[in-house]
């Protein structure tokens, strides 16, 4: 179906283009007769404007871009509902863009968001991105510019990210306390931020327990079908583990699987903990232990920090850490 324009109305009403745009915008010049007869062709042709024509038009510009790994991805939409809701208690709209955690995907994400002239960008960072050179250029290019939840140390720009460190070290500490003794890590790959900081805090709490083995012990699986691939070749292995820390809750799931095909009793003979409370996380037998992420709240500070940007705030970067929290389920004992 073609969209309408305003071009349309005006040809409709025989009237000029500019009368119409006019008309829309409430301009104290048009009558109210006009005005109103514009407004009920508009609701009748499903007339919706364009916003970035008109942030072009009339110099204000109140259209945010969002680059997002995955949006139907738990975590992600609930970062997502954050900045939308902040976005329009503020006026502002959001144009949303999927990475698909591809790094090309991306560049070309935020190679149109720069085209488009939006007033500022949210963006989350892929786990397959290796350099960050096409966010510099945002950065160069002085246009507002917040990152969430991936963090990226060598950008100077805001960020909002969870506390991966502190909810890694806490996860294995409570298995630890649980009678748990060869913890092993199930991870992303470690040019990954949030990767690497839970490692840390995997890492520091064996550390601290004299629990600490190798690097040996860290599994490259993130995701339920390599989980489930990974854990029958460990438990067969003289060195089982008693507890697997996970990298996030579709990992765990699998590990949860796993295991329970094989036989094993969980938490009994294995412990399992995921991270973010993904809607999964509590529907498994049993339900599955894990780091609670907060998606909204990171999603309502980023904007919330952007916001201060567009205000014309001026601060030193900084990083905004959100606090996480262990829900313990019944994978753990």
């Amino acid at each position: 179906m073609k969209q309408i324009t305003i071009k349309d109305i005006a040809r409709e009403l025989g009237i000029s283009v500019s009368t119409v745009s006019r008309a829309l915008t409430n301009n104290p010049e048009i009558s109210e007769t006009t005005k109103e007869m514009v407004r009920e062709l508009a609701r009748k042709l499903n007339y919706k404007p364009n916003l970035l024509a008109s942030n072009l038009r009339t110099n204000k510009n109140t259209t945010i871009g969002v680059v997002i790994p995955e949006v139907n991805h738990h975590f992600f939409a609930s970062v997502l509902d954050g900045i939308e809701q902040a976005a329009n208690e503020a006026g502002y709209s959001i144009l949303i863009c999927q990475s698909r955690e591809n790094m090309d995907k991306e560049i070309h994400n935020v190679q149109t968001l720069l085209h488009s002239r939006v007033a500022g960008m949210l963006i989350g960072v892929s786990k397959e991105t290796m350099h960050l050179h096409h966010l510099q250029e945002v950065l160069n290019s002085h246009i507002p510019t917040v990152l969430f939840d991936r963090p990226c140390p060598s950008l100077s720009c805001d960020q909002v990210v969870s506390d991966d460190y502190a909810g890694a070290y806490g996860a294995v500490e409570h298995l630890i306390q649980t009678g748990c003794k060869r913890i092993l890590y199930f991870s992303s790959s470690m040019n990954l931020e949030v990767a690497h900081r839970r490692y840390q805090g995997w890492r520091d709490a064996l550390q601290k327990h004299s629990l600490w083995h190798s690097t040996e012990d860290i599994i490259i699986a993130d995701t339920r079908e390599l989980a489930m691939e990974e854990l029958p070749k460990l438990m067969n292995t003289h060195q089982r583990p008693d507890a697997i820390f996970c990298v996030n809750d579709h990992c765990a799931s699998g590990v949860l699987y796993a295991a329970q095909t094989l036989g094993l009793k969980v938490p009994e003979d294995l412990s399992i903990c995921g991270f973010s409370d993904a809607p999964l996380a509590s529907i498994t037998t049993p339900m599955l232990t894990t780091v609670e992420q907060h998606g909204t709240e990171i999603g309502t500070r980023a904007m919330q920090a952007l916001l201060r940007k567009l205000n014309g705030e001026t601060c030193t970067p900084h990083t905004e850490i959100v606090q996480t929290n262990l829900i313990v389920r019944g994978t753990t004992k």
